[in-house]
């Protein structure tokens, strides 16, 4: 069954192509949001298989990329202190800071620990109880929820060993800031599928209405995001900014009512710093006042976090907002290689530096082969 789907699969990526191809009359410039969407465009080819149609640009959708350095430091700093482990997820350790990252202060002896969910972190102060487990939480909605569910968790325990430095963030208020942007490129918007798995569809109308810009909810296999790209393309073509969601099997309207509820409980929306793009209002979520206590920024106070970030050479603001492609900035393959990165989008394994770097050969197309 496994080699009829994938030889199903394969012929209705080729179909779904010549159909955007035929409906096309001229050059759309699209967005998609997610890292994991990025990296299935240029894994399987779809990008090269569009280009005379379709401009792929790619955003800021791999939170580890956004998270700004100071806040890294602060990790750091935190790992170093005697008695703290300092728990989060693998992609984050790589990643550096102004000066260090989590694996190099791990490298020095800090006691720094990878865990799959925010509930791993919860059972090591649970198994540590002398010393204190600081959960580095990153991602978007996404993972927001379970990491509110360990908050709630650790308060039922009355674990006072457990808090949560919080770097979360939220994509609309990113789609909003590269939609008014002067000389915006972007005509569609390709909405991440797992973010909208919680937060749903509806929360993007007023986006469209406002900025007039179609949004349509995809996923990540190259069935999914060609199907994204067919009914982004047929909505601009009929000129008709509308929200659609194409990947139904995963994504209701409404979202996830129970997860929205919960991060309606533990955290609340704040204007925060991302990397590369400078504040971004409305763009984090911080734990509210009465799980202060579980609230790593406010039980370890650090007067350091304040302070700017060292300026950067990689211009990764520049490629997660799409004015350039990876390969157009001058150190991409040379002084920036994934054993060697110069900033947090060829470190990640969604960064759409990574992406390129693995990915992006002249001979790769979109084939039968290629898609299965």
């Amino acid at each position: 069954m496994k080699h009829v789907d994938e030889y199903r699969d394969s012929h209705l990526a080729e179909r779904l192509v010549r159909e955007i191809r035929s409906i096309a009359t001229r050059k759309w410039t699209l967005m998609e949001v997610c890292g994991g969407q990025t990296h299935g465009l240029l894994r399987y080819g779809i990008d090269q298989a569009l280009d005379s149609v379709v401009q792929m640009l790619h955003g800021p959708g791999c939170p580890v990329c956004v998270t700004p350095a100071k806040a890294i430091d602060h990790a750091v700093e935190l790992s170093k202190r005697p008695g703290v482990i300092l728990a989060s997820f693998g992609d984050m350790l790589r990643v550096p800071g102004n000066q260090n990252s989590l694996l190099q202060a791990q490298s020095y002896g800090a006691d720094v620990r990878i865990v799959y969910s925010p509930l791993d972190a919860v059972r090591l102060a649970q198994e540590n109880p002398a010393s204190q487990v600081v959960f580095f939480a990153v991602g978007f909605e996404t993972t927001a929820p379970a990491t509110a569910l360990a908050v709630l968790q650790a308060h039922q325990l009355r674990l006072e060993n457990f808090t949560v430095l919080s770097v979360h963030v939220r994509v609309l208020p990113a789609m909003q800031q590269i939609a008014q942007a002067p000389g915006c490129q972007v005509q569609g918007f390709l909405a991440a599928g797992h973010v909208c798995t919680v937060m749903g569809c509806q929360v993007y109308q007023a986006f469209v209405d406002r900025f007039q810009i179609p949004v349509v909810v995809t996923g990540f296999e190259p069935v999914d995001l060609l199907k994204g790209i067919n009914e982004c393309v047929r909505l601009l073509e009929r000129d008709q900014p509308a929200v659609i969601n194409a990947y139904p099997r995963s994504v209701r309207d409404a979202g996830n009512i129970p997860a929205q509820e919960m991060l309606e409980q533990v955290f609340q929306v704040a204007d925060g710093p991302w990397r590369g793009l400078g504040i971004m209002p409305g763009g984090s979520l911080v734990l509210r006042p009465q799980y202060a206590a579980f609230d790593a920024a406010v039980r370890f106070p650090w007067s350091a976090f304040t302070q700017q970030d060292e300026e950067e050479i990689c211009p990764s603001g520049q490629v997660m907002t799409g004015l350039i492609l990876p390969p157009e900035c001058p150190f991409f393959g040379t002084r920036c290689t994934p054993a060697q990165p110069l900033g947090a989008p060829m470190v990640s394994s969604e960064g759409a530096c990574a992406a390129y770097f693995s990915y992006q050969l002249p001979d790769h197309q979109v084939t039968g082969e290629s898609l299965k």
